[in-house]
């Protein structure tokens, strides 16, 4: 993004792989993950696509994520790991659904 907040540089076309279809994968990841539903499973899938991320843009490039620019891509893998585990909280739609 430029400095007065215009986008730059060609979109991506529909359907490329795997530009186009990760930014689907986020977009409903992180809305699932937003309202708390399903949010185990979001956030499995948001893990293993930060994994894959990781491994084929930033690690070919070094070997540690400070050298190789791909500390937020670890950084959120790891988090959404984390999620996998303890859940969404009291105040996610998955807890409320499971209290009926």
């Amino acid at each position: 993004m430029a400095s007065n907040g215009t986008l730059t540089g060609p979109s991506v076309p529909i359907g490329a792989w795997p530009f186009w279809w990760a930014g689907v994968i986020e977009l409903v990841v992180g809305l699932l993950l937003l309202t708390g539903l399903v949010t185990r499973l979001a956030a499995f899938v948001g893990s293993g696509e930060m994994a894959f991320a990781y491994f084929t843009q930033h690690h070919p490039n070094a070997l540690w994520p400070i050298e190789n620019g791909g500390e937020l891509a670890v950084l959120m893998c790891f988090g959404f790991f984390l999620l996998v585990f303890t859940g969404g909280g009291a105040w996610a739609l998955d807890a409320m659904r499971s209290k009926r």
